[in-house]
């Protein structure tokens, strides 16, 4: 029997340690463990702002491509290459992979966020199916005229974790895990935090600080600035056993972020039976169950603040959301079950056209 086949093409590196990546690892781990033949076409790192060189670059790999396959191009790759994926559409069936679009990230120029929304617009009206990690998402494409008959919802799975000891020491320890970048209000959180010295706490955030290094030393100076070195430790990026001891410690989870597409690291502390404080932003209220976490609007400190100020001092309530978490541990979907979704979409109408029925395996696909 013929192995179903599939290119993939992500910008940068792989192994980037932030959820859509772990979600591309994933779900090409498990479609290669199901038997499909799968092909990553690593991208320059630059997108989604890439140099010319990068541009041509990517087309000419991806005309390398051979006709009939079936190609999932990362949104932060498609978006920003609109002219790319027209000169191809005719001869590969493309797939858009979508956690968020583009011109949602925190802190663009309006100009340039019109900018962004006009190339996905543009690349998203090219493509044969939209695969996206959350309902939210599907929403928002509408916007891009995304059609409901042309996307598919595969939301990320989750690995069984232990349930969180927690701290057991003096003060409440919560975790923030995110890479520091401004979409994910850790200045917010920090200046809300400033707010609470009174509170027995500390917060321990566990991200990479590489990303948007600019914003990484703002951070850093705030914490000074609020004189809060003894209380907030930025670990940057950590190997998973390492991170697994940071979710064991903890009391509590916090999430500041201004837009999430899915909000992996909700599910990861769901799974760990830890209470939450997040916002209501983009798909975060269908990721946390109302009975698990606080919920404020994204960008209002003085919400955030008395939220953490509740989760700190009323032990009750904690302890309530903590069981509302333990509750929704359960239900959680397996990475097998976003597999099993994921190939499912790709085989429907408008992908895998034609790519079952290719030649034999060649060098340089992986098995």
């Amino acid at each position: 029997m013929t192995r179903p086949r599939l290119d993939v093409v992500i910008p940068g590196d792989l192994d980037t340690p932030t959820g859509g990546y772990a979600y591309a690892r994933r779900i090409i781990a498990g479609l290669s463990a199901k038997g499909w033949l799968v092909e990553v076409h690593a991208l320059a790192a630059s997108f989604p702002r890439p140099a010319a060189a990068d541009l041509a670059e990517a087309e000419r790999m991806l005309r390398q491509i051979r006709a009939g396959r079936t190609v999932v191009i990362d949104g932060l790759a498609l978006g920003a290459m609109p002219a790319v994926a027209e000169a191809l559409a005719d001869r590969l069936d493309l797939i858009a992979l979508i956690h968020h679009p583009l011109a949602l990230e925190t802190g663009l120029a309006p100009a340039e966020a019109e900018r962004l929304r006009r190339s996905e617009r543009q690349a998203l009206g090219l493509v044969r199916k939209v695969i996206v990690t959350s309902a939210s998402t599907a929403r928002a494409l509408a916007a891009y005229g995304v059609g409901s008959e042309e996307l598919a919802v595969v939301e990320p799975g989750n690995d069984p974790a232990p349930l969180a000891p927690g701290s057991r020491g003096p003060g409440l320890h919560l975790l923030s895990v995110a890479s520091l970048t401004p979409r994910k209000g850790h200045a917010l959180l920090f200046e809300a935090l400033s707010r609470l010295r009174d509170l027995p706490w500390r917060l321990t955030c566990v991200g990479s600080r590489t990303r948007a290094p600019d914003h990484a030393q703002a951070l850093e100076a705030a914490i000074a600035r609020f004189g809060l070195d003894e209380r907030i430790r930025l670990t940057g990026e950590l190997e998973q056993c390492a991170l697994e001891a940071e979710y064991a410690a903890a009391d509590a989870f916090v999430l500041a972020s201004y837009h999430e597409g899915y909000g992996m690291v909700l599910a990861e502390a769901l799974a760990r039976g830890l209470p939450v404080v997040s916002t209501t932003a983009g798909a975060i209220p269908e990721t946390l169950p109302e009975t698990a976490g606080l919920l404020v609007p994204p960008g209002d400190a003085e919400a955030l603040t008395a939220g953490l100020r509740r989760l700190i001092q009323d032990d009750a309530l904690r302890d309530a959301l903590a069981a509302g978490a333990r509750a929704a541990r359960a239900e959680l979907s397996t990475w097998d079950d976003a597999c099993e979704a994921f190939a499912a979409a790709v085989r429907q109408q408008g992908g895998m056209h034609g790519s079952q029925t290719q030649a034999p395996f060649q060098p340089g696909v992986s098995e």
